[in-house]
């Protein structure tokens, strides 16, 4: 390290573990070797649905002869609105196997936030679930574009959504407009032989761009980020390791937090399958449901976001739901408490990484002694360096000092959308992160916090530009200005300090209101303050101190809460 701030990971070829590194390559690997096991489940009205690795494989296949069938070609970007049921998993399986590039959507969206994602992504094929709680993806589509509901099946020519030319839904049979029916879009590609497939595959470098995700940013705009092949399989074959998941007890995993983000795809998808386990699947949060699922299916593994420990705790079947057979949850979690429960498992959380990496860069797998570790959040994964930058310079940092986290590796991100890579990387191709932190002799990283304004709740990352530009658009509303006051649930809670028009009669339901219909409901803010503009410190730039607004949020919530 010669003094300065550089760490690095073992080299890449000397990780032990790696398998197949493309999307088909990785299921075609895991369906040879673990075929006939049960490799997902999902109770979905009334039925237990059991898919084996081969069948997973089967309908995988079943997809990619369709995407053909349509004229996709290698890169062609295929949209994913769909929840964590198998469909989720063939679809996107499927789309690897193709040649195409996955875009898992977020069915959080709202309608102006799925128009932004339709139009910077480019897909050409829209696989979508129709009905998801109170949302009707398709009446939202044909509602963005009402030529859904006039065009043929493949022949949609939209100016809105210039690259879409087909949709299909993986929940119904009957058509909607130009949106088809599960049976009619398999129904396309029967007659294309299963080797045009496999020669698709064999097609794709690790190199290739393979997934395509939206993430917020610091513009307040969604960004995508585009992962290559190599990058989300190298991840996806850590995770067992990073987890310490036993070859003799293979993962059954229990998770309702959408695969779309990075963390839960790669968690939970990497986690169960390349060992052979299987997934739980459960297409929302509800935790009674999520209690009885967990004790029938005799889960060993339960992933959760902080907040939704609690609410697991506080479910009316709590108590009396067996769950003796888990094994893969923190001692230290809510559920360890559980009067069946009887764990020594810790999870690897001490670690480092975001969506651009495609989860962790820096980690210590489960069960690191303290004495390794310490409080530190890891070291470099296989092939990672990590340097501490000058936020402003750029230059790196003596050894121990604080700065900017700086990291680079073979899963960070292909670009952005629309961003040229040098307006991305540094001139060394390290991404900036704008997380502050600092290593030690020791090449471990100590993560300490944001150095800029994101907020990090529940497990996702949330822009306040992008909630302030909703709430100021608020025909009483005069300043609005929203930060992420620490809570011990989330992480931090979405606090929304707001300064009325004058002689307006606002109030907070209001402000929810009017926010619903724009933002996903984790954006909406928690809580909202009413305040005065003098409460709002400024910069000699009249901009709003970010550091002194988060303080004063935070004592004006314990005034109001004690």
């Amino acid at each position: 390290m010669d003094g300065l701030s550089i760490v690095h990971g073992i080299p890449l070829s000397d990780e032990e573990g790696i398998g197949a590194l493309t999307l088909g390559g990785y299921l075609r690997e895991v369906a040879a070797r673990y075929g006939p096991r049960d490799a997902a489940v999902i109770h979905l009205h009334g039925e237990d649905i059991r898919w084996t690795y081969d069948e997973l494989y089967a309908r995988s296949v079943a997809v990619a002869k369709s995407l053909l069938a349509l004229g996709t070609g290698k890169g062609t970007r295929v949209g994913v609105l769909v929840t964590n049921r198998p469909e989720f998993l063939s679809s996107v399986f499927g789309v690897a196997l193709a040649g195409c590039v996955a875009t898992p959507i977020s069915t959080f969206f709202t309608p102006a936030e799925l128009e932004v994602v339709l139009k910077a992504s480019g897909v050409s094929v829209l696989l979508l679930e129709r009905r998801v709680l109170k949302k009707d993806f398709a009446e939202m589509l044909a509602d963005l574009e009402p030529e859904v509901l006039t065009s043929d099946p493949g022949a949609l020519a939209s100016c809105k959504f210039p690259f879409l030319r087909y949709a299909a839904m993986v929940d119904e049979e009957e058509p909607f407009g130009m949106i088809e029916g599960s049976g009619a879009f398999i129904a396309r590609g029967r007659s294309v032989p299963e080797e045009l497939v496999l020669a698709a595959s064999d097609g794709v470098a690790p190199a290739d761009p393979g997934i395509l995700l939206f993430s917020s940013g610091s513009t307040g705009k969604v960004k995508g980020i585009l992962s290559a092949h190599r990058g989300v399989c190298l991840q996806l074959w850590r995770w067992p390791q990073w987890y310490a998941i036993r070859d003799d007890l293979p993962a059954r995993t229990w998770s309702a937090n959408g695969f779309f983000w990075s963390g839960n795809f790669t968690m939970a998808l990497g986690g169960t399958l390349s060992r052979g386990g299987c997934l739980v699947l459960q297409r929302w949060f509800d935790p009674a449901e999520a209690l009885e699922i967990m004790g029938r299916e005799r889960a060993n593994m339960a992933l959760a976001w902080p907040h939704q420990w609690p609410q697991l705790e506080a479910a009316p079947n709590y108590r009396n739901v067996d769950l003796s057979s888990l094994v893969y949850v923190d001692r230290n979690m809510p559920i360890a408490r559980q009067p069946t429960v009887a764990v020594e498992w810790r999870e690897p959380g001490q670690a480092y990484g975001n969506t651009e990496t495609f989860t962790l860069v820096t980690v210590y797998p489960a069960g690191t002694p303290p004495e390794v570790a310490g409080t530190s959040h890891g070291i470099p994964t296989a092939g990672s360096t990590i340097k501490i930058v000058d936020p402003l310079s750029g230059v790196t940092r003596p050894l121990g000092e604080r700065g900017e986290i700086a990291v680079k590796g073979p899963t960070l991100m292909l670009g952005y959308l629309g961003i040229p890579l040098d307006e991305s990387l540094d001139g060394e191709g390290f991404l900036r992160t704008a997380d502050g932190g600092y290593v030690d002799a020791q090449g471990r990283l100590f993560w300490e916090g944001r150095l800029n304004d994101i907020i990090k709740t529940g497990g996702a990352n949330v822009s306040p530009l992008e909630i302030d530009e909703v709430i100021r658009a608020h025909p009483e509303v005069k300043v609005s200005q929203t930060v992420g006051v620490p809570d011990e649930l989330l992480g931090e809670l979405v606090v929304t300090c707001i300064v009325p028009v004058a002689g307006a009669n606002l109030d907070v339901d209001a402000i929810r209101t009017f926010a619903k219909d724009k933002l996903a409901s984790y954006k909406v803010p928690r809580r909202i303050l009413f305040v005065e503009e003098t409460d709002l410190k400024t910069t000699g730039s009249a901009k709003i101190k970010t550091a002194d607004l988060r303080k004063f949020a935070a004592e004006r919530l314990h005034e109001l809460d004690a």
